[in-house]
């Protein structure tokens, strides 16, 4: 015998940061796993502490962390936490980001500006990480930053269906508060067979979430409309597009959006608009400061378990959506 011989049996252990603990739990619940223990602290000058209380040698190590606020401290955790993984002789290493932190930043607008959502790319390929699963990412290219394989999940199943079920499709209008999203109305438009219509916005450059609406594009007279984004952050420019849809005569508008940041005046803001509904997934929490009665939470751990699921077992997490187009 010139060697020796394994069982050859594989092992996926879960991890969860700080950040999200609840999706970590219901994650980890649909794929019939624990989260691994883990001792996690700050000391008194913020630097953070991470040692795990299982062996992760050898094992195919999923963590999951969200970046939600405070941002940068989730982040830094998830290196921190990705190194350990790696010092700790796993297997594989795939980082699960429900709401990747800093994607607005994937391109530079005017001279002197970071591609932010690129460093974030980096920062995890050289911590350790081998793989990326995240949820609607702000643009597909970012896919290409993350030198490795990248599975993108989408919330567009889980959004729309809990729509269409509750709407009359014969007077539902799918609206993309901007042209940028666009090509995702569309997708709606073809899973929900209504039409589409746009607003038109400009942006003020050197006014950060100042926004002015100018038009909107279609039919809209008489419609329910569904706004839909891949988030809300403070809120202004989805209530814009709200307020000039009302304007053009529509007879209600639901708001769908992935992750809803939620930062700012949100809370006031979205209390205070016309919108029926606001529809969230829980890729973030939602914060603690806003209690609006008409906000919806959809849950994205089934999606995220059974991707986890098809990653460990060198399946396809593209058939994933081609089952449920």
């Amino acid at each position: 015998m010139t060697g020796i011989k394994t069982t050859g049996q594989r092992k996926l252990m879960f991890f969860s940061g700080r950040a999200h603990p609840r999706l970590a739990e219901e994650v980890a619940g649909h794929l019939g796993v624990s989260v691994v223990p883990t001792k996690a602290f700050d000391f008194a000058n913020g630097e953070i502490y991470v040692r795990f209380q299982e062996s992760a040698r050898g094992a195919d190590c999923f963590l999951m962390q969200s970046h939600t606020a405070p941002i940068n401290k989730w982040i830094m955790e998830q290196l921190i936490m990705v190194d350990a993984l790696k010092r700790a002789s796993a297997r594989s290493i795939t980082v699960i980001v429900p709401f990747y932190g800093y994607a607005r930043q994937d391109k530079k607008h005017r001279g002197r500006e970071p591609i932010s959502a690129r460093l974030i790319a980096d920062l995890l390929r050289t911590a350790g990480a081998d793989r990326i699963l995240t949820v609607d990412l702000h643009t597909d290219q970012i896919q290409g930053f993350f030198d490795g394989p990248v599975d993108h999940l989408f919330a567009l199943p889980v959004l729309a269906d809990y729509v269409g079920g509750k709407v009359d499709r014969s007077k539902l209008t799918v609206v993309s508060p901007d042209a940028g999203r666009v090509r995702v109305a569309d997708r709606w438009c073809d899973r929900l067979g209504s039409p589409l219509a746009i607003v038109h916005k400009r942006r003020d450059p050197d006014v950060a979430n100042q926004v002015t609406v100018h038009e909107v594009v279609g039919d809209v007279r008489g419609r329910v409309c569904v706004l839909v984004d891949d988030m809300v952050d403070t809120g202004g420019t989805i209530c814009a597009a709200a307020d000039a849809l009302f304007a053009n005569g529509a007879e209600d508008v639901i708001v769908a959006a992935t992750h809803g940041v939620l930062s700012g005046p949100a809370a006031d803001r979205l209390k205070n608009s016309q919108v029926s509904e606001f529809i969230f997934t829980n890729t973030l929490p939602t914060p603690s400061e806003v209690d609006v009665d008409k906000i919806t939470v959809l849950s994205m751990a089934p999606t995220i378990a059974r991707a986890v699921r098809e990653v460990f077992e060198d399946g396809s997490v593209t058939s994933l959506f081609d089952e449920q187009a």
